[in-house]
């Protein structure tokens, strides 16, 4: 069989010798194995090679552009639609922020596009906690566009939306370690969104998501990596600094923010562990239900920024993080809990939105 009919071969040759593939070629590699062009041995000495030499920008941005090219995405969705998404894979096994503040932002009428999935590392992934609120993962694309335009929340569950991702499924397990595809389901959402808050599992990823993010056509994307005694996790935490890198106006901003400046307290970040769905579920209740502490106020956190996100205030000026803006939009996120808005997103979540309406 000659090289023309083995297309994988000389882009394996390469990332074996330790080179680094342009974008071109890293589409073609991620593309060649969506298709199912690309054997298990194959795909398993690819992702380790790029694992061990560590993956680019470049070869992040060509993966992201497969998937994209891959995967069904919804044709209806409203402007301004943001999405607030973690890759996983910190090992922490807290309580479900990020869904948590899509309910308080979607309260606050912010269309919500939550793009999730079941838990890898956790015990209780977006898809898992959904399901005990009794919100079932919805396949339907037209039923979840209008979920976002009545109810201003759909839950976008990845297996409805990138199939052809599962083919890489068996090796993935079977490899056990992070790798490129770890970070492609937050940079690949259905509604395509071009505002975006993303947790990543380490900080050496936060630029290349953002510059990747910016270069494919985000509008704003804020990557966020918080540092707990712990270890890191991927969204803004009260556990100690959260590293942020901002695009916005075709640029990068980077800067650190800390639970002082958001006036918020400092907590261990045990106190934001959680347990299996059915728990973290009833803690989500309890937060909508007026629970103070850790998880409110680590909520508030992430939802101030994915309200700048939406353009419903911004707190950087002039390049700055500006502090009285940012405490401004954590009030506005408590007043979603404290009004009911939240729960009440979640209540429309959970009787959904009929495919006549």
């Amino acid at each position: 069989m000659g090289r023309q009919d083995k297309p994988f071969a000389p882009l394996l040759k390469k990332v074996a010798a330790g080179k680094e593939l342009d974008v071109a070629e890293a589409e073609q590699a991620f593309m060649l194995i969506m298709q199912g062009a690309v054997s298990d041995i194959e795909l398993s000495a690819f992702l380790t090679a790029l694992q061990m030499r560590g993956e680019t920008a470049e070869e992040l941005a060509g993966a992201v552009r497969a998937v994209r090219r891959n995967m069904q995405a919804l044709d209806e969705v409203p402007e301004g639609t943001v999405d607030v998404c973690g890759t996983g894979g910190d090992g922490l096994g807290t309580l479900n922020v990020s869904t948590a503040t899509a309910f308080v932002l979607a309260g606050l009428g912010v269309p919500v596009a939550k793009h999730g999935g079941r838990a890898l590392s956790s015990r209780a992934g977006a898809t898992d906690v959904l399901e005990a609120l009794g919100i079932p993962a919805e396949a339907d694309h037209r039923r979840q566009e209008m979920r976002l335009k009545e109810g201003r929340l759909a839950f976008l569950a990845a297996p409805f939306h990138h199939p052809a991702m599962r083919i890489a499924a068996p090796v993935r397990k079977q490899l056990g370690f992070r790798t490129l595809f770890n970070l492609l389901g937050p940079l690949c959402n259905p509604a395509r969104v071009r505002r975006q808050l993303v947790g990543v599992f380490a900080e050496a990823w936060c630029h290349p998501v953002a510059q990747v993010l910016g270069e494919l056509g985000a509008f704003s994307a804020w990557v966020v990596h918080g540092h707990t005694d712990e270890g890191g996790i991927d969204e803004l935490t009260l556990a100690g600094p959260t590293h942020n890198e901002v695009w916005e106006g075709g640029r990068i901003i980077s800067f650190a923010l800390t639970p002082e400046m958001a006036g918020l307290p400092h907590y261990e970040i045990a106190a934001l562990k959680g347990g299996d769905p059915a728990s973290n579920a009833k803690r989500m209740m309890s937060l909508f239900s007026g629970e103070v502490g850790c998880y409110r106020d680590t909520v508030l956190l992430n939802a101030a920024v994915g309200l700048h996100v939406a353009g419903r205030g911004n707190v950087l000026e002039h390049g700055q993080l500006s502090v009285p803006a940012l405490r401004r939009n954590i009030a506005e996120a408590a007043r979603s809990l404290d009004d009911g808005l939240a729960h009440e997103a979640l209540i429309r979540a959970q009787r959904g939105v009929s495919a006549q309406d």
